[in-house]
């Protein structure tokens, strides 16, 4: 069967790095891989995000741009994207560029080795940092990843990359339950993919922190809390 690829691009005030985040893939999947589709999920944002994505995507059918005026939360919006695309091959980007679409297509190409999933990972041997997250943030991330595979036996070294590829039958899976609207959406489509004996891929890639991160102060604590909320119920 012939290879359709959807992009979601979850934006939260995004004004800075949209159009050229949504540029950079739209010119590099013109050229690679032509029968994609690119769609920006504007997540209530108060800033200029959704006119000049819109602006941008005008006279470019490959590009959809959907617009939520409630906060729908990162994993909430990455969802709305799936329910309108259209590929059998579905990933998700961050919309700051943090993994280039030259390095996201290596976690397509790997598709085609017979994983369900494909992850792009920051913590395995093959990984290049380009530019690292602060240090604080870096100490965050590895308690998260312990409680992670301590409540949920993932055995995955980075849960949380924004950069994530899977079939169509995955994404199918995941729209029968019920997703959290956070952050911690990323450890929950996991944990459904293990249960349901689907087979998982973490890949190294080069990556780049964005100073600009929407990741709010107290957001590992929500994250926490949810992911106790995931494995306890409540």
């Amino acid at each position: 069967m012939a290879k359709k690829l959807s992009i979601v691009i979850p934006a939260y005030n995004e004004e800075k790095n949209i159009v050229p985040t949504v540029k950079s893939y739209y010119n590099f999947f013109s050229k690679n891989l032509p029968d994609f589709e690119i769609i920006v999920v504007v997540n209530n944002s108060s800033d200029k995000t959704f006119d000049l994505a819109s602006k941008f995507s005008a006279g470019r059918p490959e590009i959809a741009v959907l617009n939520f005026d409630f906060y729908t939360g990162k994993g909430g919006a990455v969802i709305e994207g799936f329910r309108v695309c259209k590929g059998n091959l579905v990933g998700f980007a961050d919309a700051d560029d943090s993994t280039v679409p030259s390095e996201f297509f290596r976690l397509v190409k790997c598709c085609d080795e017979g994983f369900d999933i494909v992850i792009g990972s920051r913590s395995v041997n093959d990984s290049v940092i380009r530019k690292k997250q602060p240090l604080r943030r870096r100490i965050l991330g590895s308690g998260f990843r312990f409680i992670t595979n301590l409540l949920f036996g993932l055995g995955i070294n980075d849960t949380q990359c924004g950069a994530k590829v899977f079939s169509r039958k995955v994404l199918e899976l995941l729209l029968r339950e019920k997703i959290s609207r956070g952050f911690e959406f990323d450890v929950q489509m996991l944990w459904i993919a293990k249960r349901n004996g689907l087979r998982i891929k973490e890949k190294g890639i080069k990556w780049s922190d964005n100073a600009d991160s929407k990741v709010g102060f107290f957001e590992p604590l929500k994250m926490l809390i949810g992911l106790l909320r995931l494995r306890f119920g409540g």
